[in-house]
């Protein structure tokens, strides 16, 4: 198609290809003749429902039309909303992302659209549109970077979630560039952006991060939470965060609890899990804020299990694997932990394994308080494999070794996990002589897509200076 054509002059050759009179193309497309007229003539502007029945009519795809439309009604002339917004919206369910592109760069040298923009982006992310609504954002964001505002931060927070994936190393550079952004948030927003960071420290091990995180979480949340509860101040009608404030403490606590675990300190991770369980001062009393206070009691009750069992008790893993048997959401984290202390500890596993023996397999995991974050379980699944390698080997079991070896190096490429990468291969290389070579095979291409990678990041790095 000639990119210096018009949607009218496509319209005329395909009349004059086919040997049709406007009256017969007004059957076939069902627009009225007089309209179909006016707007072969150029007396009328072309409307989105008469641009789907044109392009129908003469037999092209959905959005065959739409490149041309965008230059004739939002380019070359003045845009009118009220064919700009459904236009916008049509082509997010297309996937034709270049058109929202191209009107989002012509739409933002005037910042009035910025606000209706916005809305549309928030559109886009709240029903699973997130390319669509990243353009979207991203532009708003680039018409105002100078101006500090809220609507900048909050562009910036979506762009944050919708980067998230496997990537670890992406997942990195994504939270580092929010996390100057998270201050410029209403506060009821901060308290879930927090949130999401910690999770995303927490995939990456960044304990430090997460405990700096989990602190200013809590803060916050303790003060929004003494604020709402104090009769005697007049508040205004507020934006709420996604959960119970309640929960933004009990989880600052949590996340702590784990960074104390992390770093060896487990009669301090035990102190914050009695932290977390109590619920004595809790005021809200909504369904959610019960399923709310009973996770955390649950949570409490395992992970003191898992505190004492790091700390050398062994006695305690029977009443540990009883416990976490009942809460199917819990086996996973629990199961982890369990080979860590086995491998730290020196004590057999194999019973724990072959009871847990249908957790090997990926899968999602939900808790009452929703479904837990892609990044994270594909962390903790990718630790179980590297903890299952490091226990064969521990117990001179080679053939099971080798194929959890493999099995974690591979998801570890994956998701781009360079300290699995880097234990898996030192496991791998101790045993390599035990071996099979279709085995070391397999290990031979795995390390090539790794330093496929750390080229890739190489790249990146030098891209940056």
């Amino acid at each position: 198609m000639n990119p210096e054509t018009t949607i009218r002059a496509e319209l005329d050759k395909y009349l004059r290809d086919n040997d049709l009179t406007v009256s017969q193309f007004s059957k076939i497309s069902g627009i009225h003749s007089g309209t179909l007229s006016r707007l072969v003539s150029g007396n009328r502007p072309i409307a989105m429902q008469q641009l789907e029945r044109i392009t129908s009519g003469m037999g092209l795809g959905e959005g065959a039309l739409y490149d041309l439309y965008v230059d004739e009604c939002f380019v070359h002339s003045a845009p009118n909303w009220r064919r700009l917004g459904p236009f916008l919206h049509r082509c997010a369910e297309l996937n034709k992302l270049e058109c929202i592109r191209r009107i989002a760069a012509n739409l933002m040298d005037n910042l009035m659209y910025a606000q209706v923009l916005f809305e549309t982006a928030e559109d886009f992310f709240n029903n699973d549109k997130y390319e669509a609504a990243a353009i979207l954002y991203e532009s708003v964001a680039e018409s105002e970077k100078y101006q500090h505002s809220e609507r900048l931060a909050l562009c910036q927070y979506r762009l944050f979630k919708i980067a998230l994936g496997y990537d670890q190393d992406a997942n990195l550079r994504a939270a580092v560039y929010f996390e100057y952004f998270v201050e410029r948030l209403d506060e009821s927003d901060q308290l879930d952006a927090l949130r999401d960071l910690a999770n995303i420290y927490t995939s990456l091990h960044r304990w430090s991060n997460v405990d700096s995180l989990a602190k200013r979480m809590g803060e916050k949340a303790f003060i929004q939470y003494e604020n709402k509860y104090k009769k005697y101040i007049s508040r205004a009608e507020q934006k709420e965060p996604e959960k119970p404030l309640c929960f933004y403490i009990l989880y600052s606590y949590l996340l702590r609890a784990s960074v104390s675990h992390e770093n060896g300190d487990y009669e301090q991770a035990m102190q914050y899990a009695a932290l977390y369980s109590d619920s004595s001062w809790i005021r809200e009393d909504s369904e959610e804020a019960k399923w709310i206070m009973e996770q955390f009691k649950e949570w409490a009750v395992a992970n003191t299990y898992l505190h004492r069992l790091m700390n050398g008790e062994v006695e305690v893993l029977s009443e540990y694997v009883a416990y976490i048997k009942t809460r199917e959401n819990e086996v996973l984290p629990a199961f982890i932990k369990i080979m860590q202390a086995a491998n730290r500890i020196g004590f057999n596993a194999d019973e724990v394994i072959t009871q847990f023996q249908s957790h090997l397999m990926y899968k999602e995991h939900r808790s009452k308080l929703g479904k837990l974050s892609m990044q994270v379980m594909s962390d903790k699944y990718t630790n179980l494999l590297c903890e299952l390698a490091t226990y064969y080997m521990r117990t001179n079991k080679y053939k099971k070794s080798v194929y959890y070896i493999l099995k974690s190096l591979e998801l570890s490429v994956k998701i781009n996990n360079d300290s699995c990468v880097i234990q898996c291969v030192g496991l791998f290389e101790e045993i390599r002589h035990l071996t099979t070579r279709e085995n070391q095979e397999k290990y031979k291409k795995l390390i090539s897509e790794v330093q496929r990678l750390n080229e890739k990041k190489n790249e990146y790095v030098a891209g940056c200076f």
